[in-house]
């Protein structure tokens, strides 16, 4: 495949059992579908064959978009090309769309808190089913205790319920990439115990206090809120480590946060 592009960190699924049991993960039949990063469209051409209401890529790599528009000529489908980073996507996508991605392992991160980010909440989105590399699943996943916790959790954790699916194999890709992938499925929470009006300010907060993971917390909770506050936390203890706070904790102190700002 002479149109592969490194740079875009492409790795193009291609085992057919996979990608079947990827869309057979929610009903895609009359629902409005939109596809992150189709590469040559192999799920692209399953989730056809499904039915959906409407379908639409967005994809970064004209040569790859070319080579969609080609392939797909005669199908109900709008092919994109822009960077989804830079893309709109909120304004896009209609009311209980689910979102596929075999997501770019060098922007997977950033692609997911810009879905968390969403102004609107609940977003007009039911489902995410998103491929990531298996380390950055883990750290999704990372429940409160368990070695990977840590801030990717707590944001996730906030807007999403995280279930994790399965497994897929380097062999299931071409170019065979370097490490394990894994299948995440996110439904959007509807409703909080918690009312963060910005997700940026609890983003901005546990930057802060995981920029030293393995120090107390004495020092930079104070970047973050006056000894008043501090004190008004009660079960906030100041000889912890960010790895030892609670999710439900980080929400409290955004909460906290937001009230000052």
């Amino acid at each position: 495949m002479k149109f592969l592009k490194k740079s875009l960190g492409q790795n193009f699924l291609i085992d057919q059992n996979i990608i079947r049991k990827i869309v057979n993960l929610v009903e895609v039949k009359n629902r409005h579908i939109v596809e992150i990063g189709p590469g040559d469209g192999a799920l692209t051409k399953e989730i056809l064959n499904k039915k959906p209401k409407s379908l639409v890529v967005i994809e970064k790599d004209s040569a790859l978009v070319s080579k969609l528009k080609l392939k797909f000529l005669n199908e109900k489908i709008e092919i994109i090309n822009d960077d989804i980073l830079k893309f709109d996507l909120e304004r896009k996508i209609k009311e209980k769309s689910i979102i596929f991605g075999n997501l770019p392992y060098n922007i997977s991160s950033q692609i997911l808190v810009k879905l968390l980010k969403f102004k609107i909440w609940p977003p007009n989105f039911s489902d995410l089913v998103l491929m990531f590399q298996k380390e950055l699943s883990d750290k999704i996943n990372g429940k409160y205790l368990s070695t990977h916790y840590g801030r990717l959790y707590i944001l996730s954790n906030y807007r999403m319920k995280i279930i994790k699916k399965f497994i897929v194999s380097k062999n299931c890709f071409f170019p065979k990439p370097k490490i394990t992938s894994q299948i995440i499925h996110l439904c959007p929470k509807n409703f909080k115990k918690y009312s963060i009006k910005d997700l940026n300010n609890l983003e901005k907060i546990t930057n802060i206090l995981f920029s030293n993971k393995r120090k107390m917390i004495n020092k930079n909770i104070k970047k973050i809120l006056n000894e008043k506050e501090i004190n008004n936390l009660i079960d906030l203890r100041l000889d912890q480590r960010p790895e030892n706070i609670k999710p439900e904790m980080y929400y409290k102190i955004a909460e906290l946060y937001e009230r000052k700002s």
